[in-house]
């Protein structure tokens, strides 16, 4: 039960002033390094669930020379195409193998190499999506040396090694992101745990006086435990208002981007639920924090 009446000043103090700003810019960090965990997280889940079930097929074009050349260069290089696909889609673990046109590679490679037209003189690779089938087995091993077989050059990527590298990175950050959201819980407790302390010092005659006429130690630990816990909340509130516009502003910055050069951040309606909570763990620890110091520290005086 929350108490209502406040016997000790502790609005008059220099510590309501300051204690409120500093838990805000606490929150406003954990919020930021929270939400970029959860958005990092999401993203890997999907970028392992998108890229597990699919394969890349590569096949290099026919050498080709003069007009008459290239008319058979491409017979030869469709006669590939058309053996590899009959070679996956004969696979039991291959749900759907389809040739990726020239457009959709030239799509690919233009936030690198910007505009190039039709590029009839580069020897682009002809490329085959391969989704397969959900919980199937598949050797991949065996299926390249069957392609290679068929279609010499022909070269499968499975994505593996690129998305080990990819998620192994996440989870870094994430791991960062996770140890600076504790970093800033432990130096929360510590500010409140110095704040008590200080109101401890400057109301010790009004304490003494509440102990004479019979307030018990749990009485006066509430008193500050919920002052703490007022101004926790006040602070993390605002720093709740700092950060939503923050995250709004980076959300609509990565939207403006290539989408080939970084993948859309969403935060979604569970994340915001989540970062909405971080003001009422902030009033909590900064409760139960004062409520502790404040026992430890009368006991030692009795």
């Amino acid at each position: 039960m929350l108490i209502r009446r406040f016997d000790l000043p502790l609005d008059n103090d220099a510590v309501s002033r300051f204690l409120p700003w500093i838990i805000a810019f606490m929150v406003y960090l954990a919020i930021l390094a929270l939400a970029g965990t959860l958005v990092l997280g999401a993203m890997a889940a999907r970028w392992d669930t998108g890229m597990r079930g699919s394969l890349t097929v590569q096949i290099p074009p026919a050498p080709a020379t003069g007009a008459a050349g290239n008319g058979k260069a491409a017979k030869r290089d469709a006669l590939k195409i058309k053996q590899a696909l009959e070679i996956l889609r004969a696979s039991p673990a291959v749900a759907r193998a389809e040739p990726i046109g020239e457009r959709q590679v030239l799509a690919l490679l233009e936030p690198w190499l910007g505009d190039m037209g039709n590029a009839k003189d580069l020897p682009l690779p002809h490329l085959i999506d391969v989704e397969l089938k959900p919980g199937a087995p598949l050797d991949v091993a065996l299926l390249s040396k069957n392609l290679a077989k068929a279609v010499p050059g022909a070269a499968v990527d499975d994505h593996k090694a690129w998305l080990k590298r990819l998620i192994r990175l996440v989870r870094t950050f994430t791991a960062l992101a996770t140890a600076v959201v504790i970093l800033i819980g432990f130096a929360t407790i510590g500010t409140v745990v110095f704040a008590t302390r200080t109101g401890l010092a400057i109301h010790q005659e009004v304490i003494e006086v509440l102990h004479h006429i019979g307030a018990q130690d749990s009485y006066i630990a509430g008193q500050f435990a919920n002052h703490a816990m007022t101004l926790g909340l006040k602070g993390g509130l605002f720093g709740l208002l700092m950060a939503v516009p923050t995250l709004l502003g980076i959300s609509a910055l990565a939207d403006q981007l290539d989408d080939n050069l970084l993948p859309s951040i969403v935060i979604a309606p569970e994340h915001w639920a989540a970062l909405a909570g971080m003001p009422i763990a902030a009033a909590l620890i900064a409760m139960v924090t004062a409520r502790y110091t404040v026992t430890r520290s009368l006991s030692k005086m009795l």
